[in-house]
């Protein structure tokens, strides 16, 4: 725990100015970022005495290492800055808002040529209109299947619509009239594309225009007495109207608006959103986050509204946003919406009439969901809690390991060894720090030697991190951390006495990519207090002898053998036996399966492409137009091996001197090892009796043998 006065910046040194600043920990880490009218004012305050701060504030300060800050011109600036860093650095201590579920949206592509209506979720993509969020895409579909009685627009999925324009036949919603079959030119691509446009008009709120006019075309077909016509569009009518009932109207005057409510209590706060669009509710959503900072309704709002709509822009934007607490200041943030929407942006808390009577009911429901939240989460919170004591208590622990990490070997049958590491956080899967390995430093399957170098890799780095940052021990140096921190030869090879030499591209993120700057989780900079190996004695011992060869002894080793579910410690003769109802063998196990997961997946892409390689790869300059062109000619790399240089010229686009290169890279190739059925071991040959690769595509080798057989094979 820091003093915060031992890092408190000197009087005078803060800017009497407008900025945004960042707190961090002693591992250089941002854990905080913050905004202020008044630099000055706003730090002086975590600078006093500890006991008149908030106790989440005075545990952030105390958790802090440092602070800096950033002087800008103008308050707005300051709050774009400040969504900039949170969304950038993800601070543990900000109000982060968490989607209490993923909602759907109704998007129409209209970036596509023909124009798909689907259900979406996740991120939003340009070209695309998006209608919602939904509660539940169940709702999306029943509204899409009466509105394509009125507006029958594509819904299929691309590869459906390619195969029936290849066979020249519709899918079952062309034959009964719910799509205008654009796949086999029954309505051109204008024509759709317009189709497309009318359903989006009505989505958004137009529906009078539409209703009118269907009801005059009844009356027309009625008056010329064709009655089936008239009967088909008072169905239509009739669905269009139940589409709309399912939004009814709560705002007479067909206002666009978002309505924003909290709830709260003295750790949790929950926000609803209701989406008003034509006066109906188009969409609803709800958001729960925990308050790390003692912070007001109006703060709670103003990080609701970044949230909102720190992505949008233009008419995602309303003309009208209702809030239950008004930030302070107002301007600011209001001043913000207008430049997102490109238009005047009115922000303020409703006083009486229909919108006053919408937003308690948006506050039943941001109370609802509140009680709901609380009531899963204690659950939740008390099983994860139990699951760490009981782990902490079976090994021996000082306190319970709130980062735990997990190591994973994964091949197939000793070709592309790789590694997995998995970070569980507070029982809970961080996947922004998942990392994986290539095994380099020996080729062959041993699993016991891979988690040996993966461990030496994985801890040599966090002590390049420390040395880097400077957090050595009093009177410790780089040289006594541990054996052979940097250690590199001059010509680049490992050291002699096989220690493996970590380097910047041995780790892959199952995220954003490794980068060097300063305080975002990127590197192996944030010790575990326990190790995992998938394993038993053998794999544990190498991961125990490899950070006592690294000096490291403040780190736990465990390992989780699958056959018995038995928990091995090193040095013990006899494994730490878990209760098979323990929540503590319940996490072991679901980290252990999580690394295994992510490790099993890599392998296959690593696989996948190993097989999809060809020794036209390496000829350098060589695009993949004429090596498809090389292929077309030859047939096969096998024929085209054979091929003389003055046959290879004779391919469009190969010149002579490429020719040549085609023909040395494949003389020095070493042809691929023939197909095996593993089933009966019998070596599959091509037409001319030789052995050939079998294929699952065109370019595509792969080991023979059924499915089941090869996943049989992968460790």
């Amino acid at each position: 725990m820091a003093d915060p006065s031992s890092y408190r910046p000197r009087p005078g040194e803060i800017p009497d100015s407008p900025g945004v600043y960042r707190f961090r920990d002693e591992h250089r880490r941002v854990i905080y970022v913050g905004k202020a009218k008044s630099l000055r004012q706003r730090l002086a305050n975590y600078f006093q005495d500890l006991a008149n701060l908030h106790p989440r504030t005075r545990t952030m300060v105390t958790t802090a290492a440092s602070v800096e800050w950033t002087v800008v011109s103008t308050e707005v600036e300051a709050l774009q800055l400040e969504y900039s860093w949170i969304k950038e650095f993800d601070p543990r201590f900000n109000v982060k808002y968490r989607d209490d579920k993923s909602y759907p949206y109704l998007a129409v592509t209209m970036n596509e040529e023909f124009p798909r209506v689907q259900v979406m979720r996740g991120h939003k993509k340009k070209g695309v209109r998006y209608f919602g969020p939904y509660g539940h895409a169940w709702a999306i579909r029943d509204t899409v299947d009466l509105l394509l009685r009125v507006f029958p627009v594509r819904t299929c999925s691309a590869g459906v619509f390619k195969n029936a324009a290849r066979t020249g036949r519709p899918c079952l919603l062309g034959y009964i009239g719910k799509c205008s079959a654009p796949c086999v030119e029954r309505i051109s691509p204008e024509d759709h594309r317009e189709l497309a446009e009318e359903f989006c008009d009505f989505m958004a709120g137009r529906t009078g225009t539409y209703l009118r006019r269907l009801e005059r075309q009844m009356a027309d077909a009625a008056e010329e007495m064709e009655y089936e016509r008239a009967a088909r569009l008072r169905d239509d009518i009739g669905a269009l109207k139940k589409a709309m009932e399912k939004s009814a109207v709560v705002l007479a005057d067909a206002t666009d608006a978002d309505l924003i409510a909290v709830a709260e209590d003295e750790l949790e706060a929950a926000v609803q959103i209701f989406h008003v669009r034509g006066g109906r509710v188009r969409g609803q959503r709800g958001w729960v986050t925990d308050k790390v900072e003692e912070i007001t309704t109006g703060a709670l709002v103003e990080h609701a509204l970044q949230q909102l709509y720190g992505e949008e822009t233009g008419d995602a934007v309303p003309k009208e946003v209702l809030v239950p607490a008004l930030p302070d200041p107002v301007e600011p943030v209001q001043q913000w919406l207008t430049e997102r929407r490109g238009s005047g942006v009115s922000l303020r808390i409703p006083q009486r009439g229909d919108k006053k009577a919408l937003m308690a009911t948006v506050e039943r429901n941001a109370q609802q969901a509140l009680v709901l939240h609380k009531t899963k989460r204690a659950s939740d919170l008390t099983t994860r809690s139990r699951a760490l004591e009981e782990i902490a208590e079976a090994l021996d622990l000082d306190s319970a390991p709130l980062r735990v990490e997990c190591y994973d070997i994964s091949h197939l049958q000793g070709d592309d060894v790789v590694a997995s590491m998995v970070v569980f956080e507070d029982g809970l899967a961080r996947k922004s720090e998942y990392r994986r390995f290539q095994i380099k430093g020996f080729a062959g399957q041993d699993d016991v030697r891979s988690m040996h170098e993966v461990i030496t890799r994985r801890f040599r780095r966090y002590l390049a991190e420390k040395e880097r940052t400077g957090e050595w021990a009093d009177g410790q140096d780089a040289d006594t951390a541990g054996p052979g921190v940097g250690d590199v030869a001059s010509d680049g090879r490992p050291p002699a006495d096989g220690r493996v030499v970590p380097d910047d591209g041995e780790a892959l993120v199952d995220g954003p990519a490794l980068k060097d700057d300063d305080g975002r989780p990127k590197r192996f900079a944030y010790p575990p207090q326990l190790v995992v190996v998938d394993g038993g004695q053998p794999q544990v011992a190498a991961a125990q002898r490899a950070l006592d060869e690294l000096g490291i002894d403040d780190i736990a080793v465990c390992g989780l053998a699958k056959r018995l579910e038995e928990v091995w410690l090193p040095g013990d003769d006899d494994p730490v036996v878990l209760p098979r109802t323990s929540e503590g063998l319940y996490l072991l196990q679901r980290v252990r399966d999580e690394a295994h997961r992510f490790a099993i997946t890599y392998q296959r892409v690593k696989r996948a492409k190993r097989f999809r390689s060809s020794p036209l790869d390496d000829v350098p300059g060589l695009g993949d137009t004429r090596k498809q062109a090389l292929i077309k000619h030859f047939g096969s790399v096998k024929k085209l091996r054979a091929a003389t240089i003055d046959q290879i010229c004779e391919v469009p686009g190969i010149g002579r001197k490429t020719a040549e290169t085609v023909a040395v890279a494949l003389a020095r190739a070493t042809p691929a090892a023939p197909a095996v059925n593993t089933a009966t071991g019998e070596i599959m040959e091509d037409e001319d009796g030789a052995p050939e690769t079998t294929t699952d595509a065109p370019g595509e080798p792969v080991t023979a043998g059924t499915p089941d057989e090869r996943r049989g094979q992968e460790r």
